[in-house]
């Protein structure tokens, strides 16, 4: 056995991405099903993940991966549509190895018009329902953890919930930050029961979200600017992270805000002292 066998396959575990047609939630169920997992893609465009579906799986017949995708619809906006989704994933496996919580929304206004429905709606989708999901599948994800093997539960945070960015977006990094701060909690209630939770905060990934600041060459070109490392996130980029923290590899990391942003988190606007040390 190789170290990426050891390590980084995913070959008969079963998962399910949430928000999985587009952006970020492609990627993810791209690098499960290239890893070997049998991965359920769910949004509420059921069209579009069954058309994502269709294309891993050819993806892996040609790779040879042993991984496939099912798609379908679900919303996790309601109390309703998670019980739904939940009920979709239990008549699909009785096992759940996998869960990746990235369905989310996002509203975008300057702060003294900002309007009031405008917080319960991100929220309810981006906290209330991701966790009502994780909730009802913990059975699944119970039946199918041993203590060397924990089930991975994997939250989609935003480095606007770890830095104070807010770009109109209040309500939405306000969500995320309740993401990151809810995947602490869950780690350290629920390791008993093997099961581990992580998050990811990304920064600036290409995404239907995002598309206004990186739709085209020259938009990304612009954002990557902003970035310490210079760029916008890749495909690759969250594959890697997926990996691991899905992987053997990752079975002892739980409570964990994985950065994935080029180093955004850490920036603090100008230097403090630079120009009047220059003086």
């Amino acid at each position: 056995m190789n170290i990426y066998e050891r390590l980084f396959s995913l070959k008969g575990k079963s998962a399910l991405v949430t928000g999985g047609a587009s952006g970020i939630g492609r990627m993810i169920a791209s690098a499960l099903v290239e890893a070997g997992a049998d991965v359920m893609i769910a949004s509420r465009k059921a069209d579009d993940c069954r058309k994502v579906a269709d294309a891993l799986n050819e993806m892996a017949q040609h790779t040879g991966s042993g991984g496939s995708a099912t798609g379908f619809g679900g919303n996790v906006a309601t109390q309703d549509g998670v019980h739904a989704l939940a009920e979709e994933a239990r008549s699909r496996t009785d096992t759940l190895h996998i869960l990746f919580n990235n369905a989310g929304t996002t509203w975008g206004e300057p702060v003294d018009t900002f309007p009031y429905e405008a917080w319960g709606r991100v929220l309810d989708v981006n906290v209330t329902g991701l966790f009502n999901l994780t909730r009802e599948l913990l059975p699944l994800l119970e039946k199918a953890a041993t203590r060397q093997d924990p089930s991975r539960v994997v939250n989609v945070g935003s480095v606007m919930g770890s830095s104070p960015y807010g770009d109109g977006a209040y309500s939405y990094a306000a969500s995320k930050a309740a993401v990151h701060h809810l995947t602490r909690i869950l780690g350290k209630e629920l390791a008993h029961r093997h099961i581990t939770f992580n998050a990811f905060a990304p920064g600036p990934f290409p995404s239907k979200m995002t598309a206004f600041a990186t739709g085209s060459e020259e938009k990304a070109a612009v954002t990557g600017k902003s970035v310490p490392l210079g760029r916008i996130g890749n495909p690759d980029d969250i594959a890697a992270a997926t990996l691991y923290l899905c992987g053997p590899g990752g079975s002892y990391v739980t409570g964990c805000i994985l950065p994935i942003d080029g180093g955004t988190h850490v920036t603090t606007g100008p230097d403090l002292f630079e120009e009047a040390a220059r003086l």
